[in-house]
């Protein structure tokens, strides 16, 4: 006997009740464009989940694009992390941070995304976030101590200090 590879819900479990719809289109949420930084936040010794960082900006808005920027070095257990939670990754062979600022330059200039978030504490994204609020865009940054830029913080909009955990990666980065 095979077993059934789907699982059907009842109409009450798939769609919002009429309130929850009423309140969903009187408050649209503003569109995100996120990326992160890997090297420089997805390290092990602060162990920084990727469904955390989802969490503290869906109480923004909503996240639109989303991608995560690595190095030739990154283990193929963190590709599949970032993958999983619905991330885009971008490989890079080398330095990552020119590819950080060409994709955040496309969502600058994306006329669908209202807010820039940058998931980083290197203080070389100042002039991203500045051109972002140039081009009317509100800006969000991202960080852990040790070495969140203050510069960074005081230049965007938001700020979302991820709380580091030294134990526990859950395979981000070995």
């Amino acid at each position: 006997m095979r077993t059934a590879l789907f699982r059907i819900l009842k109409r009450e479990e798939r769609e919002p009740k009429e309130k929850e719809k009423r309140e969903k289109v009187e408050t649209p949420q503003k569109s995100i464009g996120l990326i992160i930084d890997g090297p420089n936040i997805l390290r092990k010794e602060f162990g920084i989940k990727l469904e955390n960082i989802k969490e503290a900006l869906e109480k923004i808005g909503k996240i639109r694009v989303a991608k995560v920027v690595l190095n030739q070095y990154a283990p193929q257990g963190l590709i599949e992390a970032v993958v999983n939670q619905g991330f885009e990754p971008i490989i890079v062979a080398g330095d990552t941070d020119v590819r950080i600022a060409i994709e955040a330059m496309e969502l600058i200039y994306n006329s669908d995304i209202e807010i820039i978030a940058l998931a980083t504490r290197d203080a070389d994204f100042l002039p991203i976030i500045n051109e972002a609020k140039r081009k009317g865009k509100e800006t969000v940054v991202i960080g852990v101590e040790p070495g969140f830029s203050i510069a960074l913080q005081n230049a965007a909009d938001y700020v979302i200090k991820m709380e580091g955990k030294s134990y526990q990666s859950e395979g981000y980065e070995e």
